[in-house]
């Protein structure tokens, strides 16, 4: 199998928002409660958090993060997770069927936040509730002092406010499943009086409004016209929601669904150019993909259980065992947000710690990278700079999810200084090694940095890692590639995910 690609340093896509890398935690099964959090574990820092997941989470330098949810946020009271922890209420959580304690709650994500350098991208209940708690929420978070709520902050331990940027307006309000769903011209005006009452705490507030939960929703793409329509002129972003699987086992298939979340991504990009041109108006809207990652492997048996069980306290929910096919899923995900990087400016893996997440880690026990961390880790490491515009010219197939599939999927970054390029290149063959001929134009004193793979046969899609043997699936250095005559050559194994990176002048 042989592809040729072309890479010249003028014929740039856009600059990437750094937030592309953005992550997402939420109330949720083990994602907080022995997740990252547990007082009592061996590792626990003085905040009661697990330091062993926060150097893992350390790593993969993330520059934001979603809290509290999620379909969580929908029905939950930030009020219930201030002040004395003995004096905190029990709640049920009606998401997923659990008891929530309250144990963390604003103030002591922020400290997790602050402890991780992470900036906090919060989220509002428009679902039970409405503009005046969220207006409370920023208050409480946001103003410095004299005031009620920011006086209660300081009265609880927090002297100076958090200054949060990034507010998400409700979550998923499309779905039928959500507490207080809504249609989208009742939703859309709840969202833009509550963007104008949030962004009146100060400039460069940033609001993202709830698109379509997924592109199967048979009100998409239609929901995100109606409720643009509604607040295009106060927002920043639409969000977008989709997950992956692949319970059929047919890889190449799995793979096109990368295809298909650009298609995703262009529609919505219609939809806003759309709307801004009805409206007349001056601003710019993005897209926030604020929750996608691969979920499939326990669903099926997750949603019996949550059905059945008696309202327990953090359980074992979505704890995913990811293999190194998720991994070249992941990374193929993550080159499609380069490649659309002019519409989509951030984007949130769903979810961080336990719950269907890079990051596993056992009550009391071990904390350990899944398969699909280390694509994570890449790109967010050296995916920031500008997207730089791939030609691919090799062999391809058609896919129930889409057809004219590339078997080489390939992004490029240039980096901030110019001084190096980052290439992301999956060969999406099961069995066959591809022969790789990339042309780098523009580009002078190419020089070899790093070649790192993972994977290289299909025998080994099935494989995960686990507590027992956390690096199964791991990156190793890769040895077929070489550059020269101002390009790339070499091989790219079968069924693998490469990391190149080259110094340049």
């Amino acid at each position: 199998m042989k592809a040729r690609a072309t890479i010249h340093r003028d014929f740039a896509l856009a600059q990437i928002d750094d937030r592309l890398y953005s992550a997402f935690i939420e109330h949720m099964g083990r994602a907080i409660y022995s997740g990252i959090y547990e007082p009592d574990h061996p590792t626990a820092n003085a905040h009661g958090f697990r330091n062993d997941v926060l150097d893992l989470v350390r790593a993969l330098n993330i520059p934001a993060i979603r809290y509290p949810g999620g379909n969580f946020v929908s029905a939950y009271k930030w009020e219930d997770g201030i002040g004395p922890k003995e004096d905190r209420p029990v709640r049920l959580d009606l998401a997923w069927r659990s008891k929530e304690t309250n144990q963390v709650g604003i103030n002591e994500f922020a400290q997790w936040a602050k402890d991780a350098d992470i900036e906090m991208m919060l989220a509002v209940n428009l679902g039970t509730r409405g503009i005046e708690e969220a207006r409370n929420f920023v208050e409480y978070c946001n103003h410095q002092s004299g005031t009620y709520w920011s006086d209660l902050r300081r009265s609880h331990g927090v002297e100076n406010p958090y200054d949060v940027k990034m507010w998400c307006l409700g979550n998923e309000m499309d779905g039928p499943w959500q507490i207080g769903h809504k249609e989208a011209k009742e939703y859309g005006r709840l969202a833009d009086e509550t963007s104008k009452a949030v962004k009146a705490f100060g400039s460069g507030i940033e609001t993202v409004v709830c698109g379509s939960s997924n592109d199967g929703m048979p009100t998409y793409p239609d929901w995100e016209r109606q409720v643009l329509e509604e607040c295009y002129e106060t927002v920043d972003y639409i969000s977008l929601h989709k997950y992956f699987g692949n319970s059929s086992h047919n890889s190449l298939n799995y793979f096109a669904k990368i295809d298909e979340t650009g298609r995703y991504i262009q529609a919505i990009g219609g939809v806003i150019d759309y709307v801004k041109a009805k409206k007349r108006a001056k601003n710019d809207v993005y897209i926030c993909f604020d929750e996608w990652n691969v979920w499939y492997h326990k669903r099926e048996q997750d949603a019996k259980n949550w059905k059945s069980w008696d309202w327990p306290e953090a359980p074992e929910l979505l704890e995913e065992d990811y293999n190194l096919e998720d991994a070249l899923l992941v990374g193929g995900l993550l080159n499609e947000f380069i490649r659309r990087s002019d519409r989509v400016k951030i984007a949130c893996i769903a979810q961080l710690v336990n719950v269907i997440a890079p990051i596993r880690a056992e009550k009391g026990g071990s904390a350990w990278a899944t398969s699909i961390y280390y694509p994570y880790q890449f790109a967010s490491l050296y995916g920031r700079g500008t997207a730089l515009n791939v030609a691919v010219n090799g062999p391809r197939y058609d896919a129930d999810a889409a057809h004219d599939v590339n078997y080489l999927d390939v992004a490029a970054v240039l980096s901030p200084d110019g001084t190096s390029i980052t290439i992301f290149a999956i060969n999406r063959s099961l069995e066959e090694s591809m022969e790789l001929d990339m042309a780098l134009q523009g580009f002078d004193g190419l020089e070899l940095v790093e070649h790192k793979v993972m994977g290289g046969n299909s025998a080994e899609a099935r494989v995960a890692n686990t507590s027992a043997a956390p690096d199964s699936i791991k990156p190793r250095k890769g040895e077929k590639l070489a550059v020269g005559d101002g390009g790339i050559r070499g091989e790219l194994p079968a069924f693998s995910y490469n990391l190149i990176r080259l110094s340049v002048r």
